[in-house]
């Protein structure tokens, strides 16, 4: 997202880079490395100097986009960006950070814009809901194919065949990969909609929330803001690694992000539990375990 609302986009497309800054304003070139928590160390409590009114979450979710931005995306990567009007430009990422003061969007990468745009309408309900994210960063990568053809380069249909041993089922595996956008879509009708909302302030959103393991699926706080609570879709993966998982991002967010009196819990959802499961939330009592149910309707018409 290229501004607020894609406010600068014309001018992210006039001079070839799309940026960020979120009024941090000093070159971040020495401090961009592979380490997460030592970028937000450094940059969290700038932030929130700069912005006092924000939480230690707010100030999470920018300066992981700002790190995202600035080192995590790579040369070659793909990148979409709305305009505003129901389009999006599509451009390649082709070199390095750079810092340009008194500029817009200060933070920034150069990159070159193809010819082609992509129409919202022309999208999957699936691309469509994920690329409708407030924040100013969500990741398609799952979305590769769909978005290869829609900018013209059409690659034979993928074949539902797992590689990775800890895939337990393939054909699961490629349908889990719409969860946690369809989770997103309908939070007011789920479980956790009663008590808690997905974070989000006014740029950043609580979906691909940025750690120094690996950014988490959903964060969400509860109505009084005194609770957190991690959600972790298990993607068709062995169950003693997604317990592991969570943990670490509950590590972290209590560790980095939370208020003295916030406490931190977890969900995990997952097509099927099993003993491994069983055996590891046993011990552990702030991770709840949740099945989704897959339903198919034959409607006539």
């Amino acid at each position: 997202m290229l501004g607020r609302k894609s406010i600068h986009t014309s001018v992210c497309l006039a001079n070839n880079f799309i940026g960020v800054d979120f009024d941090i304003k000093q070159n971040l070139e020495p401090y961009l490395s592979d380490n997460l928590r030592d970028f937000n160390q450094k940059f969290i409590p700038i932030y929130l100097k700069n912005h006092p009114e924000k939480s230690k979450i707010a100030a999470g979710l920018s300066c992981g986009s700002l790190w995202i931005v600035s080192h995590y995306i790579r040369k070659g990567d793909i990148v979409l960006c709305p305009d505003g009007t129901g389009f999006y430009n599509v451009g390649e990422i082709t070199g390095n950070y750079y810092y340009a003061p008194d500029e817009l969007l200060f933070h920034r990468r150069p990159i070159r814009w193809f010819s082609q745009t992509i129409a919202r309408e022309e999208m999957s309900d699936a691309l469509r809901n994920s690329t409708g994210s407030i924040g100013t960063i969500c990741n398609l990568s799952k979305y590769r194919d769909e978005i290869e053809k829609l900018i013209g380069e059409v690659i034979p249909p993928p074949q539902l065949v797992a590689t990775d041993t800890s895939v337990e089922n393939a054909t699961a595996f490629a349908l889990e990969k719409h969860l946690e956008d369809f989770l997103v879509k309908n939070w007011a009708q789920t479980e956790f909609g009663k008590d808690y909302d997905i974070f989000e302030d006014e740029e950043q959103f609580g979906q691909q929330y940025p750690t120094d393991t690996g950014p988490l699926d959903i964060l969400a706080i509860n109505k009084d803001k005194t609770k957190l609570l991690i959600i972790e879709l298990k993607k068709g993966r062995a169950s003693d690694e997604t317990v592991g998982q969570i943990l670490r991002y509950m590590g972290y967010v209590r560790e980095e992000l939370a208020e003295s009196n916030q406490t931190v819990c977890g969900a995990i959802i997952a097509l099927e539990d099993d003993l491994k499961i069983r055996r590891a939330l046993a011990v552990v009592s702030n991770i709840n375990f949740y099945r989704y149910q897959i339903n198919f309707k034959l409607i006539k018409c």
